[in-house]
């Protein structure tokens, strides 16, 4: 009879936990199933950075980038295990992302799941660090050694290269909490973002991530400011790793190096043009000078797009720190051209059209910058071109410096150049998004 009482509790224990196993998996969905990489986007990376091989996403580790999830999430469970391929590697995982690279960086605005392999110091481990990038804010749950917002883990529990760790992470309301193989070991609150994408990072080291399913919680109603900016379709011009897709001449690779996410160009070779036409579209860019800037004497513009003269007619200059001259030409013609330089009127004007003399007033002055908006040589600056017809705007640094400008003329399609004009320059997140 004792035998039988026991033997129902062992059942209905087992019944219990069965049950309870049931409804902890309840709700969860595959975000990767097996197979590709549908319902995943290549944010800034080459085309074979992320794969899938054997059932597993496999990321080269090159260039620098990130994949994110197509959909935003809010509130939500996931989990997902992954491996470092060599000792020493880094990863990581973004929950609450922007849907591009911040300007000068490969990184998005987001919160930071570390992956990392045996690299721990005071202020950083290899044991599932959380922290705020390029933007985002969160208040960790216990403080950082040196005021960092960032997490550092209660226990360290990753298992070394080559062998799967999980990872359960909750977001919810602003709140994370990362529970490494079994146990929460850190977390942080008032996050802002708190609804944004997902996104799987490549730096620098062979990974595998594997068994990605994510569970939905109700929504807690994030503010608009509080919500990552929705994607637009923008596509990588530029791989990172070599110069597929732009038409390059012999000789040229030694001027322009693929180096990770940066392309660098020495000053010393020939324009180069993208392989493909565009009609119209929004070209994101960034640059920055890589010269020592040197104090020259450079004309100033007036705001209707003539040069400013004193009393004999002379041309008048200010001394400006300048570390070159470059540009980006739209449409296939050196004309509608947006000029990045170290003039006093700023970079992003339209050289061709401000100094024609046969276009009408009104084209010159609106292809003169409204404001300079340059941040100083060596700074990385971000452009955001926009062609839609024959009309141009230039966003410079979050600046409109060009606004709705019209190009008498302009081809109606074109390719897309990165000019040399005999200074070192570095392009970086350069991302196109058609219009037509």
């Amino acid at each position: 009879m004792r035998c039988l009482r026991f033997c129902l509790i062992v059942t209905l224990s087992g019944a219990a936990l069965s049950r309870a196993a049931v409804g902890e998996n309840e709700g969860f969905v595959p975000l990767f199933n097996g197979r590709d990489l549908s319902g995943w986007v290549n944010v800034n990376c080459a085309p074979q950075t992320f794969s899938v091989r054997d059932g597993v996403i496999y990321c080269t580790g090159i260039p620098t980038g990130l994949l994110r999830t197509e959909r935003q999430y809010e509130n939500f469970v996931l989990e997902l295990e992954w491996r470092h391929l060599k000792p020493r590697g880094n990863a990581g995982l973004f929950v609450w992302s922007a849907p591009l690279t911040a300007p000068g960086t490969p990184f998005a605005r987001a919160i930071e799941v570390q992956i990392l392999d045996g690299r721990n110091t005071e202020n950083y481990t290899s044991h599932g660090d959380i922290f705020a990038i390029h933007g985002s804010t969160m208040k960790p749950d216990r403080p950082h050694p040196g005021g960092w917002q960032r997490c550092l883990p209660s226990e360290r529990r990753c298992k070394p290269a080559g062998q799967w760790n999980h990872y359960r992470v909750t977001c919810n309301d602003g709140a994370i909490k990362l529970a490494v193989n079994g146990k929460e070991v850190s977390g942080g609150s008032d996050c802002s973002y708190r609804k944004g994408y997902i996104c799987l990072e490549s730096e620098g080291s062979p990974a595998e991530f594997r068994n990605i399913r994510i569970k939905e919680l109700p929504s807690t109603s994030p503010t608009p400011d509080e919500i990552a900016p929705v994607a637009e379709g923008f596509r990588p011009l530029y791989s990172g790793v070599d110069l597929a897709g732009w038409q390059v001449d012999p000789g040229q690779e030694k001027h322009w190096q693929a180096k990770n996410w940066i392309l660098e160009f020495d000053g010393k070779g020939k324009t180069i043009w993208t392989e493909q036409e565009f009609g119209d579209f929004v070209l994101v860019c960034d640059w920055r000078w890589t010269a020592k800037p040197v104090k020259l004497q450079r004309p100033v513009v007036l705001p209707g797009g003539e040069p400013a003269t004193d009393e004999e007619g002379k041309v008048k200059t200010v001394e400006v720190l300048d570390a070159g001259d470059s540009g980006i030409y739209l449409r296939g013609s050196s004309k509608s051209q947006v000029n990045i330089w170290c003039w006093p009127i700023g970079s992003g004007e339209v050289y061709g059209y401000r100094t024609d003399k046969s276009m009408p007033p009104e084209v010159r002055k609106a292809v003169t910058p409204q404001v300079k908006a340059d941040a100083p040589p060596g700074k990385w600056n971000r452009f955001t071109i926009t062609m839609k017809g024959n009309r141009l705007t230039v966003e410079l640094n979050d600046e409109t410096v060009i606004d709705n400008a019209l190009l008498p003329g302009v081809p109606d399609r074109g390719r897309i150049a990165l000019q040399s004009h005999g200074a070192p320059i570095q392009f970086a997140n350069l991302l196109i998004k058609k219009l037509d």
